[in-house]
C-alpha cells in the first residue's frame, strides 16, 4: 500500500514544465556576471564606509626616538605554560630609530638591541 502523500501529486509537481526551467536557468546564467559585479561593488562600498568610520574615531600617536613603548607579544614568542593568563605586552623598550611610520628599531633599557623591527 502506497502512502497518500506519495500517491497524490503536488501542485508544484503537476505544473512543472522542463522548458520553462531551462529558459529560467539560461536567464540566470546570463545575469550571473552582473550579479557578481553588483555584490563586489556592495562589498567594496561597505569596506570603504567601515574604514572611514574607524579612521574617524582613531587618533594617531606620533612616536619619536627615545620614547618608551611596549611591544605586543605575538603567538610564537608567547610562553605556552602561562596559557590565557600570560602577558599580552612586553617591555618597556626605547625607540632606537624609526624605519617608517609604525616600524621601529627597539632597544631594552640596558641598551641591548631587540631583534626584528
Amino acid at each position: 500500500m502506497v502512502p497518500v502523500e506519495v500517491g497524490l501529486g503536488s501542485l508544484r509537481r503537476d505544473r512543472y514544465a522542463e522548458e520553462d526551467t531551462e529558459v529560467s536557468q539560461r536567464l540566470q546564467l546570463d545575469l550571473l556576471e552582473e550579479t557578481r559585479e553588483n555584490s563586489q561593488l556592495k562589498l567594496t562600498t561597505y569596506q570603504q564606509l567601515a574604514a572611514r568610520y574607524y579612521n574617524k574615531k582613531v587618533k594617531g600617536q606620533l612616536l619619536k626616538v627615545g620614547d618608551l613603548v611596549l611591544r605586543k607579544v605575538i603567538t610564537n614568542t608567547r610562553i605556552p605554560q602561562h596559557g590565557v593568563f600570560g602577558a599580552n605586552w612586553e617591555g618597556p623598550y626605547k625607540i632606537k630609530s624609526i624605519l617608517w611610520k609604525g616600524t621601529y628599531h627597539l632597544e631594552d633599557l640596558e641598551g641591548k638591541m631587540v631583534p626584528r623591527a
